[in-house]
């Protein structure tokens, strides 16, 4: 059975106005045993200290210090690997609010909210869940859902980048004489017929097509080889 001290939640609060922190600390008090104070601050430094010397489990943060901004400690604050923090705070400029949450914040509470509502969110933190309104949800994952679209390959230049600079220079020939056979192809590449074969199924696995007919569609759908060598418009593509 685990033991009294171990299921508490310990809370560190980092707020600089003296009333309001004796408040937070009087309701997170009133929780025990569930819930203790393990410590508090009131400026960056004595914050960041009481992180790594007491790696409490959910830190109550202002964004606010005497003026002085806290959301670019965040990671310094969590850096214990312990900690998780969830704001309280003032302001509502959506701006800081998403930084502070890309800077490792787990939750957002306004603080004209309920004492319950605080002691709820602390709770909901401290399980590894999550406590934003829905505008920041939208907005936050949103904007990450974008950063991996962008980042995550395009398919066509993802293909393009596996063929070799010879697989290349077959498809623009292809594509350039494509009413010819494959051996006129291979004449004029210098290569056998047997050696041109085995570089368009090389090609064709690449690009995920099934024949020369779908490589040079697929060519010139996709900006494989220069419109100035497709040449005139062919009546047929021989050599599938």
């Amino acid at each position: 059975m685990k033991s009294e001290a171990h299921d508490t939640i310990n809370v560190m609060l980092v707020e600089d106005h003296q009333t309001m922190l004796w408040g937070l600390q009087t309701l997170v008090e009133a929780e025990r045993p569930r819930m203790a104070v393990v410590g508090t601050a009131r400026t960056c430094d004595e914050a960041l200290a009481g992180a790594a010397r007491l790696a409490p489990d959910v830190i109550l943060l202002d964004l606010d210090l005497a003026g002085v901004s806290t959301v670019e400690l965040l990671p310094e604050l969590l850096a214990n690997g312990v900690s998780r923090a969830l704001v309280l705070t003032a302001a509502h400029d959506p701006e800081l609010l998403d930084l502070a949450v890309r800077r490792g914040a787990r939750g957002i509470l306004h603080k004209e909210v309920t004492a319950e509502q605080v002691i709820k969110a602390i709770a909901k933190i401290h399980r590894g869940e999550l406590w934003f309104d829905a505008g920041t949800m939208d907005r936050v994952f949103g904007q990450m859902l974008g950063w991996r679209r962008a980042l995550r390959p395009d398919p066509p230049a993802e293909k393009h980048a596996a063929l070799t600079a010879r697989e290349r220079a077959i498809v623009s020939a292809a594509v350039e004489h494509s009413g010819s056979a494959n051996h006129e192809v291979a004449q004029r590449l210098f290569i056998s017929e047997h050696t041109l074969r085995n570089h368009l199924s090389s090609i064709y696995r690449k690009l995920d097509v099934p024949n020369r007919l779908g490589m040079y569609v697929y060519a010139i759908r996709h900006g494989l080889v220069e419109p100035k060598k497709t040449g005139q418009r062919q009546e047929r593509v021989t050599g599938y």
